[in-house]
Protein backbone atom coordinates (compact mmCIF):
# COMPACT_ATOMS: atom_id res chain seq x y z
CA UNK A 1 0.00 0.00 0.00
CA UNK A 2 2.95 2.71 0.86
CA UNK A 3 4.11 2.06 -2.81
CA UNK A 4 0.77 3.01 -3.99
CA UNK A 5 0.61 6.12 -2.54
CA UNK A 6 4.19 6.81 -3.05
CA UNK A 7 3.96 6.21 -7.02
CA UNK A 8 0.49 8.74 -6.61
CA UNK A 9 2.38 11.73 -4.67
CA UNK A 10 3.84 14.02 -6.26
CA UNK A 11 7.66 14.35 -6.42
CA UNK A 12 7.53 17.58 -4.66
CA UNK A 13 5.03 16.63 -1.92
CA UNK A 14 7.28 13.32 -1.07
CA UNK A 15 10.39 16.13 -0.90
CA UNK A 16 8.38 18.28 1.63
CA UNK A 17 7.76 15.70 3.94
CA UNK A 18 11.48 14.33 3.84
CA UNK A 19 12.34 17.99 4.95
CA UNK A 20 9.77 17.99 7.43
CA UNK A 21 10.82 14.74 9.03
CA UNK A 22 14.49 15.42 8.90
CA UNK A 23 13.98 18.97 10.74
CA UNK A 24 11.65 17.00 13.42
CA UNK A 25 14.48 14.11 13.87
CA UNK A 26 17.27 17.20 14.04
CA UNK A 27 15.15 18.57 16.90
CA UNK A 28 13.87 15.74 18.26
CA UNK A 29 10.85 17.09 17.65
CA UNK A 30 7.13 15.19 17.94
CA UNK A 31 4.87 16.05 15.49
CA UNK A 32 0.93 15.44 15.51
CA UNK A 33 -1.87 15.99 12.90
CA UNK A 34 -5.91 17.01 12.90
CA UNK A 35 -7.02 15.92 9.67
CA UNK A 36 -10.89 16.39 8.00
CA UNK A 37 -10.55 16.62 4.33
CA UNK A 38 -7.57 15.17 4.09
CA UNK A 39 -8.43 12.07 5.69
CA UNK A 40 -5.32 10.78 7.08
CA UNK A 41 -3.36 11.52 3.89
CA UNK A 42 -1.01 14.04 6.13
CA UNK A 43 -0.39 10.62 8.66
CA UNK A 44 0.37 8.69 5.80
CA UNK A 45 2.70 10.52 4.14
CA UNK A 46 4.69 11.36 7.61
CA UNK A 47 4.76 7.78 8.55
CA UNK A 48 5.58 6.27 5.09
CA UNK A 49 9.52 7.51 5.16
CA UNK A 50 11.70 4.91 6.28
CA UNK A 51 13.85 5.88 9.40
CA UNK A 52 12.40 9.33 10.07
CA UNK A 53 8.65 8.34 10.86
CA UNK A 54 9.46 7.99 14.61
CA UNK A 55 9.01 11.46 15.09
CA UNK A 56 5.45 11.03 13.92
CA UNK A 57 3.04 10.39 17.09
CA UNK A 58 -0.01 10.07 15.95
CA UNK A 59 -2.90 11.15 13.34
CA UNK A 60 -6.45 11.82 14.02
CA UNK A 61 -9.19 11.63 11.22
CA UNK A 62 -11.81 13.55 12.56
CA UNK A 63 -14.14 14.19 9.69
CA UNK A 64 -17.81 14.43 11.61
CA UNK A 65 -18.35 17.12 13.80
CA UNK A 66 -19.32 14.70 16.11
CA UNK A 67 -15.69 12.99 16.00
CA UNK A 68 -14.21 16.63 15.95
CA UNK A 69 -16.15 17.23 19.36
CA UNK A 70 -15.38 13.73 20.73
CA UNK A 71 -11.75 12.77 19.95
CA UNK A 72 -10.43 16.39 19.37
CA UNK A 73 -12.73 18.59 21.84
CA UNK A 74 -13.56 21.22 19.76
CA UNK A 75 -16.76 22.70 20.94
CA UNK A 76 -20.12 21.30 19.59
CA UNK A 77 -21.69 24.55 19.85
CA UNK A 78 -18.45 26.48 18.10
CA UNK A 79 -18.91 23.97 15.37
CA UNK A 80 -22.67 24.98 15.38
CA UNK A 81 -21.74 29.02 15.43
CA UNK A 82 -19.03 29.38 12.83
CA UNK A 83 -18.64 25.88 10.61
CA UNK A 84 -16.86 22.74 10.72
CA UNK A 85 -14.91 24.37 7.97
CA UNK A 86 -13.65 27.39 9.53
CA UNK A 87 -10.61 29.45 11.74
CA UNK A 88 -12.20 28.85 14.73
CA UNK A 89 -12.23 25.04 14.22
CA UNK A 90 -9.27 24.72 12.51
CA UNK A 91 -7.71 26.35 15.76
CA UNK A 92 -9.25 24.31 18.22
CA UNK A 93 -8.47 21.48 16.04
CA UNK A 94 -4.47 21.64 15.94
CA UNK A 95 -5.33 22.62 20.11
CA UNK A 96 -6.76 19.42 20.98
CA UNK A 97 -4.25 17.31 19.21
CA UNK A 98 -1.89 19.04 20.81
CA UNK A 99 -3.46 18.57 23.88
CA UNK A 100 -4.09 15.14 23.37
CA UNK A 101 -0.31 13.94 22.63
CA UNK A 102 3.32 14.41 23.69
CA UNK A 103 3.91 16.25 20.51
CA UNK A 104 5.12 19.61 20.40
CA UNK A 105 3.86 20.49 17.09
CA UNK A 106 -0.02 20.21 15.41
CA UNK A 107 -0.91 20.77 12.38
CA UNK A 108 -4.86 20.72 11.67
CA UNK A 109 -7.04 20.80 8.49
CA UNK A 110 -10.33 21.18 7.75
CA UNK A 111 -12.38 22.47 4.39
CA UNK A 112 -14.56 21.56 1.85
CA UNK A 113 -12.40 19.35 -0.84
CA UNK A 114 -15.20 19.17 -3.63
CA UNK A 115 -18.70 20.60 -3.62
CA UNK A 116 -20.77 21.06 -0.29
CA UNK A 117 -23.12 18.41 0.44
CA UNK A 118 -26.81 19.19 0.08
CA UNK A 119 -26.62 20.06 3.70
CA UNK A 120 -23.86 22.10 3.81
CA UNK A 121 -23.09 25.52 2.92
CA UNK A 122 -19.88 26.03 1.55
CA UNK A 123 -17.07 27.28 -1.02
CA UNK A 124 -15.35 24.12 -2.78
CA UNK A 125 -11.73 24.45 -1.83
CA UNK A 126 -12.14 26.64 0.91
CA UNK A 127 -9.50 25.12 3.63
CA UNK A 128 -8.70 26.18 6.94
CA UNK A 129 -5.47 25.04 8.26
CA UNK A 130 -3.79 25.62 11.73
CA UNK A 131 -0.63 25.56 13.22
CA UNK A 132 -0.06 25.03 17.48
CA UNK A 133 3.12 24.73 19.23
CA UNK A 134 3.35 23.60 22.58
CA UNK A 135 6.14 26.28 22.76
CA UNK A 136 4.38 29.09 20.57
CA UNK A 137 1.39 31.00 19.34
CA UNK A 138 -1.17 29.14 17.07
CA UNK A 139 -1.15 30.30 13.26
CA UNK A 140 -4.25 30.08 11.26
CA UNK A 141 -4.17 30.25 7.33
CA UNK A 142 -7.05 30.19 4.83
CA UNK A 143 -6.67 28.40 0.99
CA UNK A 144 -9.45 29.01 -1.40
CA UNK A 145 -8.25 26.67 -4.12
CA UNK A 146 -11.68 26.48 -5.74
CA UNK A 147 -12.80 23.53 -7.74
CA UNK A 148 -9.94 21.71 -7.97
CA UNK A 149 -11.13 18.50 -7.86
CA UNK A 150 -11.00 16.23 -4.47
CA UNK A 151 -7.56 15.01 -5.22
CA UNK A 152 -6.72 18.34 -6.27
CA UNK A 153 -7.89 20.39 -2.94
CA UNK A 154 -6.58 17.32 -0.95
CA UNK A 155 -3.06 17.35 -2.54
CA UNK A 156 -2.39 21.09 -2.18
CA UNK A 157 -3.81 20.86 1.79
CA UNK A 158 -0.67 18.58 1.94
CA UNK A 159 1.46 21.26 0.44
CA UNK A 160 0.44 23.84 2.54
CA UNK A 161 0.11 21.75 5.60
CA UNK A 162 4.01 20.30 5.32
CA UNK A 163 5.04 24.13 4.79
CA UNK A 164 3.66 25.05 8.05
CA UNK A 165 4.92 21.78 9.85
CA UNK A 166 8.10 23.01 8.39
CA UNK A 167 8.11 26.54 9.13
CA UNK A 168 7.40 25.53 12.89
CA UNK A 169 10.21 23.27 12.76
CA UNK A 170 12.42 25.94 11.45
CA UNK A 171 10.97 28.36 14.21
CA UNK A 172 11.38 25.44 17.04
CA UNK A 173 14.72 25.03 16.26
CA UNK A 174 15.64 29.12 16.73
CA UNK A 175 13.98 29.09 20.23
Amino acid sequence: MAEALDEAMPEEIREAANRVLQLACDADCALVTAESCTGGLLAALLTDVEGKSHVFECGIVAYSDEAKSRLLGVDRGQIERCGAVSREVALAMASGALGRSEAAIAVSITGFAGPPGDDEDGEEGLVHFACARSNGETMHREERFGPAGRDGVRLASLEVALAMFEDALKDHRIN
